[in-house]
């Protein structure tokens, strides 16, 4: 019973990801420094990614740093 329901949520957050990422097809430009920090600095680099590349890198990156900091946090109960 269980089993099946884990399957079916897994399966309706692989629908709804594939979703957000179809509608979010327009490549957008990440830089470094606004324009005109850029210019100034003489140091302006930028990459454009398609939007759910950068949505679905925020959401990785943000569980990262919660696992990384909770495993410094618990490290004092560990031991």
């Amino acid at each position: 019973m269980f089993r099946l329901l884990r399957l079916a949520f897994l399966g309706l957050l692989a629908l709804v990801l594939i979703a957000l990422a179809l509608a979010n097809r327009e490549i957008v430009t990440l830089r470094v420094l606004p324009p005109e920090a850029g210019d100034f600095l003489g140091f302006s680099w930028a990459v454009q990614l398609p939007l759910f590349l950068v949505i679905f890198a925020g959401i990785l990156i943000g569980l990262l740093i919660g696992f990384v900091w909770e495993w410094m946090r618990e490290h004092r109960i560990r031991s």
